[in-house]
């Protein structure tokens, strides 16, 4: 009996290290407790159970909301479904910054979703700037492996004093190490979590060729499963403090397991069509962080036109206040 116990106990560890860390087991956190709306007035609805929450863009305005803490480092998630049909020009956004704070030393943390024409695929973006590095944009864009306007699907973004990772349904699609050839470019400030629908007609499908048509709105996007779980900050006092087990958790989420590292990997050659490594457009030689696998050089060396919207334009009302200033892989992917 006891050496079957033994074993059990050595199967779930090793069951844990083989399959990774699971986000979806992260503390869930209510509207009214963690959020306050950024802007769009009726737009932004949250229903009776207080967790899921509805943005809307017509021609009036977007919607959005910001986390009421500021935090150094968590694991921060949503299940969002986008809106339908024709999006083209449409963006949601789910991404951290302090450029309320440090307008021109910025640091900011994206997954950016960018509508598309009827019968084309929602995109995903996803971006980091530290230090107010906005010149030397690092954006990656792909595809998803199923239609993200069909149902609720897991968003996530990891931040340590380390590493980014970007998940889609507990898989990691992106890993930024943080090096000493990045200096301040890695986002080290406290931040803000923002979520955001909005007009980006301008650059957000195929480099601003296919804009927003009113006529297909309200767009809708719809989110539920709020995370917020890590160490906020004091905005006077400046000291965070971190949730019960953040620390423990963030360290084990940060451990990408092997079998996490084979979707990774499945899901870049697949479903990767733009990294900023490989635009020779933009840099003539690849920023010193990037690993340039030539296979994937190859690959993405011809790409759809990409244009990058500016900074400013998700922040519609100023700054607000915090409150407390009163998996085995496979091929399938």
């Amino acid at each position: 009996m006891e050496t079957l116990s033994r074993f059990l106990v050595f199967m779930s560890l090793f069951s844990g290290f083989v399959s990774g860390f699971t986000l979806q087991n992260l503390p869930v956190t209510s509207f009214e407790e963690s959020y306050t709306q950024l802007f769009g007035d009726k737009n932004l609805f949250v229903h009776k159970d207080g967790k899921t929450v509805r943005l809307t863009l017509d021609e009036r305005t977007g919607s959005g909301f910001v986390s009421n803490d500021l935090y150094l480092h968590g694991l921060f998630s949503a299940s969002i479904k986008l809106p339908s049909d024709y999006s083209a020009g449409v963006v949601v956004a789910f991404y951290m910054s302090n450029g309320d704070m440090y307008e021109k030393n910025h640091d900011e943390i994206d997954f950016e979703f960018l509508g598309n024409i009827r019968g084309k695929e929602w995109r995903i973006q996803t971006n980091i700037y530290g230090n107010g590095s906005t010149h030397l944009g690092r954006e990656e864009r792909s595809n998803l492996w199923f239609d993200p306007t069909e149902d609720y699907h897991q968003y996530s973004i990891l931040w340590s004093d380390s590493h980014i990772i970007f998940f889609v349904d507990n898989v990691p699609i992106r890993e930024v190490k943080r090096t000493a050839s990045m200096g301040g470019h890695f986002p080290s400030k406290p931040m803000s979590l923002y979520t955001t629908i909005w007009d980006g007609s301008k650059w957000a499908t195929n480099g601003g060729k296919y804009g927003v048509n009113y006529k297909y709105a309200p767009y809708v996007a719809q989110l539920t499963d709020l995370v917020l779980h890590g160490c906020a900050v004091d905005p006077i006092e400046q000291f965070p403090k971190c949730d019960e087990g953040a620390d423990e958790d963030i360290r084990a989420a940060q451990e990408i397991s092997p079998s996490q590292r084979v979707k990774m990997g499945v899901f870049r050659r697949k479903h990767m069509t733009y990294s900023y490594c490989y635009d020779r457009n933009r840099y003539k030689v690849a920023l010193p962080e990037c690993v340039v696998i030539p296979a994937e050089a190859q690959r993405l060396r011809v790409h759809d036109p990409v244009t990058f919207g500016g900074i400013p334009r998700r922040h519609r009302n100023g700054k607000h206040r915090s409150r407390r200033s009163r998996v085995v892989g496979t091929e399938s992917i």
